[in-house]
Formats: structure tokens, C-alpha cells, sequence
């Protein structure tokens, strides 16, 4: 596994490591770190992402939480659409949702000019800035929050709830002083994986931000931007993000250890029914927060119909754009979105059940090496990874670019995260006493892990790993690099429709993929006939 990780991870980074560090004659230098430090600009960066990481990471779990909680322990009506459209909201392909909600509530969008005609009394205020990054990256990414918090809770015995209750600890009380101790586990595991993503997204504040600058913005312009290019500074600023978010990881990993027990629902809590104002108000808010999720998916699909002249949409509906759609690449662009995610996240499950175990129940150095190595592609920016795969696998022995393989790689590193943590967190919460009896009565150690340990866990690899999946699917950051004719995606048809100003034919290709991921979702809870996930 080790080995795995160093040439598919360590070695692409060292790569960057040595752009980093070499200036334009070759030779060795510190200028870019230098550069990078002493300026106030540059380290207010750091600043700004960290305290809007922090910020989303607040919101994410001040509206996740309370939506698990309600979903887990109460009868809701329409469960299914109510999971569905959680999930679907935090897959909205990079640029096209930011350009949603410009769309919406931006200057003259659709809903600032309902508001200020209809209902002038109300204040409007603005999308742009720190306030609308928070808003838009909360609505985003509350959704690994409650995925995972669905199966954390589900987790508790119910008597430890009645105890509780006998004892005097009653409504927010005992979930704050039972329910959430219990599944802290997995909310430092869902607070990192909404920190590491708002901290590394940069899709939505170089569109919304105004101003406002964040570290991976940044990295993005050096590498990308239109008005210069220093690769080697943004190389520089990439390994000081490794050095940041390894910091985060470690002091995540520290505050995990102190919880660091074993739960298992022998009596599982039964859900009640919602009744009287209390009830209305929990369908109010379960609904809402899922509609204002899944409002800018709804929105491209409704603008995906509109008829379409380049960048401007024009009065009366079509399917011009899905014509267009279809004389550009739409079957091979589908075709592609399915067999990389399909073939990514078969990879993603198998390798993030053995870091799971290894890490749980084989914890030593090499294992949280290995651990702590699968977390750092989470944090940094696609285009890092991209120029380090493009770099290490660029000629012979392993001439990889340009090809399906060097994508799927790409996939695997980037998204495996999702997956691990929730395998980890629930291999957190079962004891191991089931494995000694097993061994007990026989079993052998690779009998006992497939055939004992491995089903305990599937209820939390399910859980990250169709939150992985959403987000394979949605990838494009380091896709941006590596696809071509051959290998390009639906993510990346609708990225080099908006670069053409075809914002129609971007819609269409968005609305596609947030209907083919909707129905790959509905199909995995027809067949499990589970009404959610659990972990």
C-alpha cells in the first residue's frame, strides 16, 4: 500500500517539490518560499482561507447536524427525495453553480429583482464577498455532514438515550451531552473532509469572491491565469498548502484520539412521527434547506431549455441546446463520466477498506503515514496534481498522459478521502471483540476480515463512497490538465462550453449529469431498499 501511495502520490509531489525549488537556470533556490512569506498579501491568503473555512465548516455543521437528526429519528415523508436532493446538491459541477446563484441573486438575478419589485422592505444584500462564498459553500457541503452524522446516530443504542432521559437529560440537553459526545468521532471526520473542501475550492470564490482572495485562488491564478504565469511560485505556494493542511490533518487526528471508543446499536432507536407545530417546522426546515440546496441544479436545468444565443439566453424554450449537445461529444462525454467513476470508485472502496483496518486495527507509524498521505490530494488544488502526474508519467517507463489510466489515477487520489473517513470512523465504533470471537472459533485472519469485519463496515463505506462518487463525477480541477478528445467527461464539456461562452450548451451538459447521477441514486436505493445511508 505504502508502495502504491509513493509512486502514484509521493512521487508526482516530489515533482512539484523540485519546481518549487529551482529557478530559471536550474539551480537551487529559496526565492519563491521568500517571496511567498514576506508579503502581506500573500499570507492574507492563508488568512482568508482559513477563516472562511472555519466559517463554512460552522455553518455546514449548524444546518447538517440538526438535518441528520431529524431524518434518523422521525418518519418523514418523501425520505427518498429528501436524500436524493441532499446529495444532489453538493454536485454542482465547479463554475456552473457559482454562475447559478450569480444568476439568481447576483446584481440583476432573478431573485434580487423579484425581491426589490415585489417585496422592497426586505434587504436584499449581496452574494459577492466573504458572506455569499459562506452561503453558497454551506448549501454545498452541509450534505457530508448529514451523510455521515445519518449513520453516526443510528449507531446508538437506544437505551443509552433512555438512561440518559432517567437520569434527567432530556431534548437539547441530551443530544448535546450524550448524542453528539457519542458521534463526535465522525463529526471531527465530517468537519474535516467540509474544512479541507471549502479550503481548497476555488471555483466559487473566483467568481463571487470580489476581492476577496483565498490561498487556492491563488495557486490557480500562478498556474493558470491569464495575465502571467510563475509555475514555479505556484509550486512554491503548493507545498506550503501540503505543509498547512498536514498540519490540520495531525490536529484533527489529536482531537479524534480522545474520543476514541466503540458503539454498536443492539436496540436501535425507533423513529416517531412528527406531530403538531413541532412537526411543521421540521418539514419547513428539511424541505427548505433542501430546495435552496438543489436551486441552482433546478435553475441550469430550467436554463437548459431556454433558447440560446452564445453567451445571452434568449425568450422561448428549445432543445437546441441538447442538439448542440448531442453533435458535440454528449455520448462519448457520458460514456466516459460512467466508466471513470464506475472504474474509480471500485478502486476507491477496496483500497479505503485496508486503510481503514490498517490504520484502526494495525495502528504504527507506516500505517498513519499512510493515513495521513491519503489526505493531502483532498486539500490540494486539482492543477497541483494535475502538473505532477503530467510531469512524473509525461515519458517511458510510464508514459501515462493522455490516456484513461492517468485520469482514473487522478480520480482515485482526489476523491478516496470521502471513503476512508467514513470507513475509519465506523471501524472507530466497532469493537473488536467480534473479530477475537471469530478468530476463536477458528477463522482464520483473512476469513474473519471478509467475512466479519468487512460487512460491519459497509454501512460507512456506502456512505463515503457515494459521496466520492458524486464528487468523481463532478471532478474537474485536475481533469482540466490531463483530459483530451478522447477522455473528456460531461464536467469537462460543460467547462469548455462556459470557456466558449456557450452558457446553453453548458447547461445542458450540467443538467445531464445532475439527472444521470439523480437516477444512479434512486436505482442504489431501490435496490438496497434503504431509505438512507448509513455509516
Amino acid at each position: 500500500m505504502l508502495g502504491v501511495f509513493g509512486l502514484f502520490l509521493v512521487y508526482p509531489l516530489w515533482g512539484v517539490l523540485k519546481e518549487s525549488v529551482i529557478d530559471g537556470d536550474g539551480g537551487f533556490t529559496w526565492k519563491y518560499f521568500v517571496q511567498f512569506l514576506s508579503k502581506t498579501y500573500y499570507l492574507g491568503t492563508i488568512r482568508n482561507s482559513f477563516v472562511l473555512s472555519i466559517a463554512v465548516t460552522l455553518v455546514s455543521l449548524a444546518i447538517g447536524i440538526p438535518f441528520s437528526y431529524f431524518y434518523t429519528y422521525f418518519k418523514l415523508r418523501g425520505a427518498k427525495f429528501l436524500f436524493v436532493g441532499a446529495v444532489l446538491s453538493c454536485m454542482s459541477a465547479p463554475f456552473i453553480g457559482a454562475y447559478s446563484w450569480i444568476l439568481l441573486m447576483g446584481r440583476g438575478g432573478l431573485v434580487t429583482q423579484f425581491l426589490e419589485t415585489f417585496l422592497p422592505f426586505i434587504p436584499v444584500g449581496s452574494i459577492y464577498g466573504f458572506g455569499g462564498i459562506v452561503f453558497v459553500l454551506s448549501l454545498k457541503l452541509f450534505p457530508l455532514v448529514s451523510v455521515y452524522m445519518n449513520g453516526a446516530f443510528r449507531s446508538i443504542d437506544s437505551s443509552l438515550l433512555e438512561a440518559a432521559s432517567m437520569m434527567g437529560s432530556t431534548g437539547l440537553k441530551r443530544v448535546w451531552q450524550v448524542m453528539i459526545r457519542l458521534t463526535m468521532p465522525t463529526v471531527l471526520a465530517a468537519s474535516l473532509l467540509v474544512f479541507m473542501r471549502a479550503f481548497a475550492d476555488f471555483g466559487t470564490p473566483l467568481l463571487i469572491g470580489e476581492g476577496y482572495r483565498t490561498f487556492t485562488v491563488e495557486i490557480y491564478n500562478q498556474y493558470l491565469g491569464e495575465t502571467g504565469q510563475n509555475h514555479n511560485f505556484a509550486a512554491a505556494i503548493g507545498v506550503i498548502g501540503v505543509l498547512v493542511t498536514a498540519a490540520v490533518f495531525l490536529i484533527q487526528k489529536y482531537a479524534t484520539s480522545k474520543f476514541n471508543f466503540s458503539i454498536k446499536a443492539s436496540r436501535p432507536v425507533d423513529k416517531k412521527k412528527p406531530r403538531g407545530i413541532g412537526g411543521v417546522l421540521m418539514y419547513i426546515y428539511m424541505y427548505g434547506l433542501v430546495a435552496l440546496g438543489v436551486l441552482p441544479q433546478l435553475y441550469i436545468i430550467y436554463l437548459s431549455f431556454r433558447n440560446s444565443n452564445s453567451g445571452k439566453f434568449l425568450p422561448g424554450y428549445s432543445f437546441d441546446n441538447y442538439q448542440a449537445a448531442a453533435s458535440r461529444l454528449l455520448w462519448r462525454s457520458t460514456w466516459n463520466t460512467l466508466w471513470f467513476g464506475f472504474a474509480s470508485l471500485a478502486i476507491i472502496i477496496v483500497m479505503s477498506v485496508l486503510i481503514a483496518y490498517l490504520v484502526v486495527r494495525r495502528a504504527n507509524f507506516a500505517n498513519n503515514l499512510i493515513d495521513t498521505l491519503s489526505m493531502i490530494p483532498y486539500i490540494l488544488p486539482g492543477a497541483v496534481i494535475g502538473i505532477g502526474l503530467v510531469l512524473a508519467f509525461n515519458s517511458p517507463p510510464l508514459a501515462l498522459t493522455g490516456t484513461a489510466t492517468i485520469i482514473i489515477i487522478a480520480l482515485v487520489i482526489r476523491r478516496m478521502p470521502y471513503t476512508i473517513r467514513s470507513a475509519t470512523a465506523t471501524l472507530m465504533h466497532i469493537p473488536i471483540s467480534a473479530e477475537e470471537a471469530a478468530r476463536s472459533l477458528g477463522a482464520s485472519k483473512m476469513k474473519t476480515f471478509f467475512r466479519i469485519t468487512t460487512p460491519m463496515m459497509a454501512a460507512g463505506i456506502t456512505s463515503g463512497a457515494i459521496l466520492s462518487f458524486v464528487s468523481i463525477v463532478t471532478e474537474m480541477s485536475s481533469a482540466i490538465l490531463l483530459y483530451n478528445n478522447k477522455t473528456i467527461t460531461l464536467t469537462m464539456s460543460a467547462y469548455v462550453a462556459i470557456s466558449r461562452g456557450n452558457y446553453g450548451l453548458a447547461c445542458a451538459f450540467s443538467a445531464i449529469l445532475t439527472v444521470l447521477t439523480a437516477v444512479i441514486l434512486l436505482i442504489y436505493l431501490r435496490f438496497t431498499a434503504e431509505e438512507d445511508i448509513q455509516m
